[in-house]
């Protein structure tokens, strides 16, 4: 009876054993020859644990998990050298250059790269690890942000754009996805052929450089999509690299930023506000081949010109900026303005000048009538009625006329329809005169804006940034 009790617990220990094994070679990954063979067998020998690498869920543990010891609240070398952040940026959009606002939206992915020696490891035998991003609030991150950031989105469509890889020697690399919409102050002086400089910075908020310090990597440090187009500017391919150190009352902060350059294409103000604008004043110029005796024709056109001329003009300004400097668009807004209201002014002199033969026959009418009574009143007192009327008409009545300038160059004794026809021909010379005058000064005008605007000025801007 003794010797079966032995016999069961004997039984029943390598029955135990055999269940062990067989728990820690599926663990450990163990071979299906290995879960095979009976624990009883001469040949059977137990996995080593040194030999095989621990499982991924262990090793997280292990280096940044509850039984690391990683306080992630901690920056690497604390009370030690700053930590060295190396930046770079890939560009996947840019546009949305809004001049009211003053302000540019761009899609970006963020990479930041750094190397924390608590994050060192040798148990893995591989060179990285790419990790979940939920890992991010495991470890110690740089405390970055845009200094001139309006606004800013993160991006989780269909999962959040980001991505964390640890490298073995310790480094670590973070990039995440963002829509940002920056400040960028504009000089619009040369508007609508201006050139544009908008900056981004990056900045620690917390950190004085005493435990942070950015830096550009230095090969590709901006990159831009091969595919990218924006509206209206050009992206020029230099990009300006530097550091914008801030000095607070709080520390000294680290900060690096870089210029983006823009060089408005006009294409599109040629086409809505310059070409319509040119074309409004050489209609305004139509009416100086309109007789002049068509009023309703010539003033509806001069009007018609300049209401437009006025609508376009509101237009250009609707999109920009209430600036208290003059810019190039207001100019030729306001030049061209002035064209079209100086031909209207223009048919106004003419009308005048035309209708003086009645103005000259009502005063030399009523000159006459005034002498008459002046005479009639002198001779009824003298007595010599006909005998001074012709002297009292010649002398009196003759310098009066002469005194008036539109008629001092009328020789004397003409008749009604002479008299007419040498103001028609004032009228009509005046006209003649325009047709040459207004096409030729707006011709220099063009001439001189242009130059300007396009070289002069566009030269120095360009050397400026």
């Amino acid at each position: 009876m003794k010797l079966e009790v032995v016999h069961t617990n004997r039984h029943f220990e390598l029955y135990s054993s055999s269940f062990l094994y067989f728990t820690l070679a599926e663990r450990e990954g163990g071979s299906a020859e290995s879960r095979r063979r009976s624990p009883t067998g001469g040949d059977m020998k137990l996995p080593s644990r040194a030999a095989k690498p621990p499982s991924p869920s262990d090793f997280l543990d292990k280096l940044m998990g509850r039984t690391s010891g990683y306080d992630a609240r901690i920056r690497p070398n604390f009370k030690g050298p700053p930590v060295n952040v190396t930046c770079n940026i890939f560009i996947n959009s840019f546009g949305s250059i809004t001049e009211t606002t003053m302000d540019y939206r761009l899609n970006v992915f963020l990479r930041q790269q750094w190397n924390d020696p608590r994050l060192a490891y040798k148990e893995y035998p591989d060179d990285s690890l790419d990790l979940d991003p939920s890992m991010l609030d495991s470890i110690w991150k740089p405390d970055l942000f845009f200094a001139n950031e309006k606004g800013a989105n993160f991006h989780e469509v269909t999962t959040d754009n980001k991505l964390l890889r640890i490298f073995q020697n310790g480094n670590v690399l973070y990039s995440i996805r963002l829509t940002l919409t920056l400040s960028c102050p504009m000089d619009l002086k040369n508007f609508p052929m201006d050139s544009q400089k908008c900056t981004m910075q990056l900045e620690s908020f917390g950190y004085t450089m005493n435990d942070l310090i950015f830096e550009w990597l230095d090969v590709g440090a901006v990159q831009v999509a091969d595919d990218l187009t924006l509206p209206q500017f050009v992206l020029k391919e230099e990009k300006g690299l530097g550091y914008c150190t801030k000095h607070y009352n709080t520390g000294k902060f680290t900060c690096i930023e870089v210029k983006f350059y823009l060089e408005r294409q006009m294409g599109y103000y040629l086409i809505q506000m310059y070409i319509p604008s040119l074309l409004t004043v050489i209609l305004s110029w139509v009416s100086f081949w309109i007789n002049m005796d068509a009023a309703p024709a010539r003033v509806g056109l001069g009007i018609t010109t300049v209401l437009t001329m006025t609508t376009q003009s509101s237009g250009s300004r609707a999109s920009l900026p209430k600036v208290s400097y003059v810019k190039a668009i207001d100019i030729w807004m306001a030049v061209c303005l002035l064209f079209v209201f100086a031909a209207l002014l223009e048919y106004a002199a003419v009308n005048f000048v035309s209708r003086q033969h009645k103005e000259f026959f009502r005063l030399r009418k009523k000159l006459k009538e005034q002498q008459r009574q002046r005479t009639e009143e002198e001779l009824v007192q003298q007595g010599l009625l006909f005998q001074s009327f012709g002297l009292a008409l010649s002398a009196e009545s003759a310098p009066e006329m002469d005194a008036t300038p539109v008629f001092a160059d009328l020789p004397p004794g003409l008749g009604f329809y002479d008299i007419r026809r040498r103001f028609v021909d004032r009228a009509k010379r005046i006209d003649t005169i325009a047709r040459a005058v207004f096409p030729m000064s707006f011709l220099m005008f063009n001439v001189l804006y242009w130059l300007t605007y396009k070289v002069l000025r566009h030269e120095d801007l360009l050397a400026k940034l």
